[in-house]
């Protein structure tokens, strides 16, 4: 009896009801035909909007996982380096190349010459956080630079709200992202399938980088010992910088998908991507780059087929209103079966 613990019991509870409502959730959809009355083509596009929306997820999560892996510290700011690269990259590029026709004649370079505006102020905004707001402060008790970067993300969200206004601010279309395309009998959006693609070759790219280049090993280093990789030479601080910089341009690429897809933009955008994100980081293993990834496509799957699947099912009324209930509903359940996340390992206790 001294070894029983209440708590697991508890826990164990929760975990047998949630798992209860979620198949009796299914039940009600599969078995007695509860809500709509969905096709194999409507599940596809749910699957398939929700990789897009994880796509976006997985591309800012890897700065999340990035910074937390040098720094164990969340940069809850890095909401903000994606919100600074999609208004700055819309306003000073993408609007005047609408109004001179060019991105009507010339649409590749221009997205070209807008992925690398928004790149460009999305790492700006990062590299001065970190040597403003973060760097004094790498030696400070862990909730110091935690406030620190919520202070940043409400000092940058303001800054741009004084620089480009409250108002909305419109993305100019593009037309060779209008429209469906056609694969295997079936019709997807030009845009979702934009977005996953460009965001699978970033995300690759970004590994084979951290994992084959020298700054990725250096990088790598830091993250495990930082003392350690200063005895064998590397520039600790350069290191850490870097880091910020490749976050931020994850961030600043997102940004731009982003405005392709919803086409409006204000200064508080970054907010909810943000922590949908950090959300993504934990769920895969918060300092793991394929864990980031992995988590931000699940999230996003599972924020487009968990609604119509499980919540019609219960007969919840504007089930898919209700896609955020789902998204930290699966962040609760991973924490209690896996705490370290889908693919994370359990830090040590220096660490954590």
């Amino acid at each position: 009896m001294k070894r029983f613990n209440y708590i697991d019991l508890v826990l164990w509870f929760f975990r047998i009801g949630i798992i209860g409502i979620v198949l009796w959730g299914m039940f009600g959809k599969f078995i007695l035909g509860v809500g709509n009355d969905y096709t194999i083509s409507d599940w596809l596009d749910f699957f398939v909007s929700g990789l897009s929306q994880g796509s976006l997820y997985a591309l800012i999560a890897l700065g999340y996982t990035m910074v937390y892996g040098v720094l164990f510290m969340i940069n809850f700011a890095h909401g903000e380096f994606f919100m600074a690269g999609a208004m700055s990259s819309t306003v000073l590029v993408a609007l005047p190349l609408e109004n001179a026709g060019l991105t009507a004649r010339y649409p590749v370079l221009s997205l070209l010459a807008i992925f690398v505006s928004s790149i460009l102020m999305s790492v700006v905004v990062a590299v001065l956080t970190e040597r403003v707001a973060y760097r004094p402060l790498r030696n400070a008790p862990r909730l110091v630079p935690l406030i620190t970067a919520i202070g940043a993300s409400f000092f940058w969200q303001y800054y741009f709200r004084g620089l480009y206004g409250s108002s909305l601010i419109p993305f100019p279309e593009f037309a060779m992202f209008d429209g469906k395309v056609e694969f295997l009998g079936l019709d997807f959006q030009k845009a979702d399938i934009a977005v996953i693609l460009t965001s699978l070759v970033v995300m690759f790219g970004l590994q084979q980088f951290v994992q084959r280049t020298k700054t990725g090993r250096a990088i790598r280093a830091v993250a495990e010992d930082k003392d350690a990789a200063t005895l064998m030479g590397i520039d600790v601080n350069r290191t850490i910088t870097i880091t910020f910089v490749v976050g931020a341009s994850m961030a600043g690429i997102a940004g731009v998908l982003y405005s392709i897809v919803f086409r409006q933009l204000n200064f508080i955008m970054g907010f909810i991507p943000g922590i949908k994100a950090f959300t993504a980081a934990v769920l895969g293993g918060i300092g793991s780059i394929p864990g980031a990834a992995l988590g931000g496509l699940f999230l996003g799957v599972i924020e487009a087929i968990g609604p119509p699947l499980f919540l019609e099912g219960l007969g919840v009324a504007g089930s898919h209103q209700l896609k955020d209930v789902i998204a930290f509903t699966m962040l609760v359940l991973v924490l209690i079966f896996r705490p370290q996340g889908i693919i994370g390992e359990r830090l040590s206790e220096k660490k954590a």
